[in-house]
């Protein structure tokens, strides 16, 4: 099985394959630094390596991906641009209606952003409530799975940025946007107040990455993806079981 790509298809196509039934699968990225071994659009590159993944095995439609997220925490970076939880929020609705419209039987939301999660959800529960089934994911088992493969410890639990996870997921889905001979490793101290309060990452972390990304590897990449796109095929089998399609 194949996925349609709708930067590489025509309207036929897409037509063909929704006459069969189809699924869509959409990327969320953002555009926010990754320390100075990873390019801005790590996020993208990623969450749309992963949906390629899934689409091409549940025979769906690939999307283009959504390339600006809420990376409000960054902004004191260069290059970083954010767009306002609300707006993506309304862009992930609007997208969703026009999926629903062209009769596509569900929508995968591939999530790669943190800033990204509450809009996510929130534009899922509407859409529901239109009569589009959406599965939202987070990068299932990531958790797990980079203490099963890295050898680096996170900067912080649950904590995965532009480090070894990261920049191996990059070298294995987009290795030409990286540049190993800058990567550096960067453990900050976290405030205290950390999650409890609106904070620029800048403001204690100049570097911009958290933890160590020097010994990331293709092959580790490949495991972590591979890993991730196990849990999720396994959750979206039993979200469209439950659905009945």
């Amino acid at each position: 099985m194949s996925g349609i790509d709708l930067s590489r298809r025509a309207f036929p196509d897409v037509a063909a394959r929704l006459e069969k039934g189809a699924l869509a699968v959409l990327a969320l990225g953002a555009c926010e630094q990754h320390g100075a071994h990873l390019p801005l659009t790590t996020d993208t590159d990623m969450a749309h390596g992963v949906a390629r993944r899934l689409a091409d095995e549940l025979d769906a439609l690939l999307l283009p991906p959504l390339a600006y997220g809420d990376a409000w925490t960054a902004r004191s970076f260069a290059g970083t641009i954010s767009i306002s939880p609300r707006t993506l929020q309304a862009l992930i609705e609007d997208i969703g209606h026009d999926v629903l419209r062209m009769g596509a039987q569900g929508l995968v939301l591939v999530n790669g952003h943190f800033g990204n999660r509450e809009p996510m959800v929130l534009a899922a529960r509407t859409l529901v409530t239109a009569g589009l089934p959406v599965c939202h994911l987070d990068y299932p088992g990531l958790e797990r799975l980079a203490e099963e493969v890295c050898d680096s410890r996170p900067a912080a639990p649950h904590f995965y940025h532009a480090d070894e996870v990261e920049t191996s997921i990059m070298l294995a889905l987009a290795p030409e946007g990286v540049d190993m001979t800058r990567a550096a490793s960067s453990y900050p101290q976290f405030p205290p107040s950390f999650g409890s309060e609106p904070m620029q990452l800048g403001d204690f972390n100049p570097a911009g990455v958290f933890g160590d990304p020097r010994p990331a590897t293709a092959e580790k990449g490949e495991a972590l993806v591979a890993g991730i796109v196990g849990e999720s095929l396994r959750i979206i089998a039993a979200w469209r079981a439950r659905h009945g399609f």
